[in-house]
């Protein structure tokens, strides 16, 4: 029995070594300009790939809102489909605003997804840094 506890002990402490020695990839501006043109198109297909089958699942929250009368539901859900597709952006220009995204600095620590998300309610507007709103009182 003591072996056994030995082993359990020892397994828990290597598995715990290894989760914290693994490399995590952060997928931001820089991961993406370290990127060669044909995987910056396939992971723009793959991203592509995945939110068309994330959408066509939230036909299953439909349903459920219809079952449970959830008043609202609807324009969420159609609210949070229209966000996450971008099958009405061709991936070669998701490419090339990412490509322009991140040329700017101050954008290189942006995830990946969220860029994209970005990139998606803005349509084909370009991607400008928020400004102050001006003040409302004359200069002197």
């Amino acid at each position: 029995m003591n072996k056994f506890a030995a082993g359990v002990v020892l397994g828990f402490l290597l598995s715990c070594g290894f989760g914290l020695a693994a490399q995590t990839l952060d997928h931001n501006g820089l991961f993406w300009n370290q990127l060669g043109d044909s995987a910056k198109q396939g992971y723009v297909d793959g991203y592509s790939d995945a939110m068309s089958v994330s959408v066509g699942k939230l036909d299953n929250l439909i349903v459920a809102a219809d079952l449970f009368r959830w008043k609202g539901a609807k324009k969420i859900i159609h609210q949070l489909s229209r966000e996450l597709a971008i099958s009405d952006q061709r991936p070669e220009d998701v490419v090339k605003r990412l490509n322009e995204l991140y040329s700017d600095r101050k954008y290189s620590e942006l995830d990946l997804g969220s860029a994209v998300e970005l990139l998606t309610m803005r349509g084909g507007q370009p991607v400008e840094a928020p400004t102050a709103p001006a003040s409302s009182t004359p200069a002197h």
